[in-house]
């Protein structure tokens, strides 16, 4: 009888979770073509295990319960490699790939449907105090290993290539890459959901194209 009873309260577990985090894990089916089942989601995703802690944090956080919500935190990040301070503000639908890595400091804003990948950091500057950290809008997608530093704010469907460095604003609909980060456009396209990490333009490399063109057409013109 105690087995059954214990049967049931995870049973009961599972479905309020599925419920109370039904955007996190339908983004998860949507943008991660692993993703198998809601079941393999709940059990076996730490990226979804280190939104529902934070979630528990940020409640204990807000009430300013000492203690707690940092140890949560900590724990949270031991188990899964994530480490989301309490105290950030997160949106619905946020998908953690992999998310080995990923950083998220205490003033950071995350709006509805972002994506991080692993490694990505959302991190502060300096000894500044008060808001020090991003505000990232909806539907954004910060590649892996990208840094995106100080309180700067990237607009709504901008994409941050992998190991880009932003450490200043970023206007919606447009993508970042290099170090530090420069803004290019991708043909008037959002690509944010594709995710595409490879047909990414790179204005730097595109400079360096034009650059030899222009030395090729000046060595041609001083040989004849």
């Amino acid at each position: 009888m105690t087995i059954f009873f214990i049967f049931l309260l995870i049973i009961v577990i599972v479905v309020l979770t599925s419920m109370v985090f039904s955007d996190e894990i339908k983004a998860t089916l949507e943008r991660d073509p692993a993703a198998k089942s809601k079941f393999e989601i709940l059990l076996l995703y730490p990226g979804l295990h280190a939104v529902i802690a934070h979630r528990i944090a940020h409640f204990f956080w807000k009430r300013n319960i000492p203690i707690l919500p940092r140890w949560l935190s900590q724990v949270t990040r031991f188990f899964t490699g994530i480490e989301i301070h309490p105290g950030a503000r997160i949106g619905k639908g946020l998908f953690i790939d992999h998310g080995m890595g990923v950083v998220v400091g205490e003033t950071s804003i995350i709006g509805d449907n972002v994506t991080l990948f692993q490694g990505a950091t959302l991190g502060g500057t300096g000894k500044e105090t008060g808001k020090r950290h991003p505000t990232i809008g909806n539907q954004v997608v910060v590649g892996a290993g990208a840094k995106i530093l100080g309180n700067i704010t990237v607009g709504d469907h901008a994409y941050i290539g992998a190991n880009a460095v932003v450490l200043r604003d970023v206007p919606a609909n447009s993508t970042v890459v290099g170090v530090p980060g420069h803004i290019t456009k991708q043909d008037g396209k959002k690509i944010d959901s594709l995710m595409d990490h490879v047909h990414v333009s790179d204005p730097m490399m595109q400079n360096m194209k034009e650059l030899l063109i222009r030395i090729k057409h000046l060595e041609d013109k001083i040989q004849k």
